[in-house]
């Protein structure tokens, strides 16, 4: 739903109708399963500890806001301690490399640019993000996305889109040289755990026309292919993840497939799935993993890069029919997390990141401001109930008692 830097409209337009359609086909599939399951045994989920990096959160709004002055070194500490081993963040291209050509720099910003060949990079936001998740042994899955003007094509529903690929791919191999496995910020900060980025997301929702122009499939493809180039060639070991698709995703990812070459030129599929109920989230995720298997795709893992429930109800107008209550919010998480790790082997699911760890709350706000586990109020930090059920959810599924000091340490 986010990694933008916007709001969201009411409870009109595309978006809007989607999820209307999405959740009329989920209510209609889950009245014919109630009706199929009455006549079967239950059975209770075998709980078994999830691999390292399954539970994340996406991390944006204020808690990346430098006007907000909020520590997000002390923040990744917070999550850690909850169970968080992996934050999945936006990586904006047009805040990198806002000047096309090193001599369009004025001259006292330079100091804040890294010339990469010619290409004026910013590292500074990025190094924050990657340094302090590192130090508390919290892998880093970047979205990359947002276009600089100077290679934009107008988006006049949203977010501008590329107007050639190569500078996308250019930024990508510099992220590379930057993060990777061989990346300058790694002898540069010596007292860090070597932690490199290994997962690359290649834009965010593009069968939404806010993120991308509609019919999306081909257009995307052309740059998932020029992305897919550069980093095998910067790190062959590394993963290309698709852009997550949301809404009806199974069908989106349909039209991803019958592009001729497309199949080769990602290793991870995600999504974004928002439900009103928790078991909805697991019937999205077994559409999507259908629609894999109906491609020959079925070794290819699957991510939920955004699973969540805003705490709007009261707060602001109802905008979508997943809004809840703090309280609501809650149960929602403490049902959903134990389901998603007894069915990770059936979905073929890799992890999962709710969204999103903190949330820029005031009242009228729109909905998805109030997802978070935690709420920016009037300057400070607010604890919600969802923080203590994901925690208690997240440990649970880690097998652990407590997080010790690093993402990776579990007492038992």
């Amino acid at each position: 739903m986010l990694l933008r830097a916007r709001t969201l409209a009411g409870s009109s337009g595309p978006r809007a109708l989607g999820l209307l359609i999405l959740l009329t086909a989920l209510g209609l599939i889950v009245a014919a399963q109630a009706r199929s399951a009455a006549t079967r045994p239950s059975r209770t989920a075998p709980a078994a500890a999830v691999p390292e990096g399954f539970v994340g959160v996406d991390a944006d709004g204020p808690v990346l806001d430098p006007s907000t002055s909020i520590d997000f070194a002390q923040q990744v500490e917070t999550m850690v301690s909850t169970g968080v081993q992996s934050i999945r963040v936006a990586f904006s291209w047009s805040a990198a490399e806002p000047y096309q050509r090193w001599s369009d720099v004025p001259a006292a910003l330079r100091a804040q640019f890294t010339n990469v060949g010619g290409q004026p990079v910013d590292f500074q936001t990025t190094d924050i993000v990657v340094g302090d998740a590192a130090g508390r042994g919290v892998s880093v899955l970047p979205t990359v996305l947002y276009a600089p003007s100077w290679d934009a094509t107008n988006n006049p529903n949203g977010v501008d889109t590329p107007r050639q690929d190569a500078p996308y791919a250019a930024y990508l191999t510099a992220l590379i040289d930057r993060y990777g496995p061989h990346g300058t910020f790694w002898p540069q900060h010596p007292t860090l755990p070597r932690s490199p980025i290994r997962s690359w997301q290649i834009w965010n929702e593009p069968n939404l026309a806010y993120y991308w122009r509609q019919p999306f499939a081909a257009g995307y493809v052309g740059l998932l292919r020029a992305a897919h180039t550069a980093v095998k060639r910067a790190d062959p070991g590394a993963k290309v993840v698709l852009g997550a698709l949301t809404n009806l995703a199974w069908k989106s990812l349909g039209q991803i497939y019958r592009v001729p070459g497309a199949r080769g030129l990602f290793d991870v599929v995600a999504v974004n799935g928002f439900t009103k109920l928790p078991a909805n989230v697991i019937l999205y995720l077994r559409l999507v993993r259908n629609a894999m298997d109906r491609f020959h795709d079925r070794a290819t893992p699957l991510l939920a890069t955004e699973v969540s429930w805003p705490s709007a109800v009261g707060m602001t107008k109802a905008q979508f029919d997943f809004d809840t209550t703090q309280g609501g919010q809650a149960r929602n998480i403490a049902r959903l997390l134990p389901q998603l790790g007894a069915d990770r082997r059936s979905l073929g699911l890799a992890g999962f990141y709710y969204y999103t760890w903190m949330g820029a709350e005031s009242r009228g706000a729109p909905a998805f401001d109030f997802a978070g586990l935690l709420g920016y109020r009037n300057g400070g930090v607010v604890t919600k109930p969802a923080l203590a059920a994901f925690q208690r959810a997240a440990l649970a599924l880690e097998g652990c008692k407590r997080k010790g000091s690093a993402a990776t340490s579990c007492i038992r």
